[in-house]
């Protein structure tokens, strides 16, 4: 079974603790925004560089592997993988945390359009977009195991 959060499996143990609304996202994505701030930084943390260090030593959870094929980044030119390593270092130099985008709703062009607009961002901007990326990734993940 595909985990739904990266190494975060305590949002899914608290979501089947509590009364159901009916919509799985929901009750998942209401834990994980009722969690405290360093809950939800440990959970952003807990996800990989795209086309980082896990991705080229093969380490990457199933689906987090899965979801970087699919925009192609497990294909990347020396100049696209210099960029994106470059992007990465700078983003978690300015946030203290990865960069976190669903690429599975876009391309390599996307992501990288999306990471230098990103990083114009303040630190709270950003957690709440990587919470909203990470609601996406877990909604498509979702409707995967239907």
């Amino acid at each position: 079974m595909t985990a739904l959060f990266e190494h975060s499996p305590w949002v899914e143990a608290r979501a089947g603790s509590r009364p159901s609304s009916g919509n799985r996202h929901a009750d998942l994505m209401a834990v994980v925004l009722e969690a405290s701030p360093e809950e939800q930084l440990a959970l952003i943390r807990a996800h990989p560089e795209l086309a980082g260090k896990a991705a080229v030593d093969r380490t990457l959870t199933e689906a987090s592997a899965a979801e970087q094929a699919s925009a192609g980044l497990d294909r990347l030119s020396e100049v696209e993988f210099a960029r994106f390593h470059a992007l990465n270092a700078a983003y978690h130099e300015r946030f203290g945390f990865p960069f976190i985008i669903c690429v599975r709703l876009t391309d390599k062009a996307g992501i990288l359009a999306a990471m230098e607009a990103r990083l114009e961002n303040d630190r709270e901007t950003e957690i709440a977009t990587a919470i909203a990326q990470i609601g996406e990734i877990v909604r498509l993940r979702l409707e995967d195991m239907k």
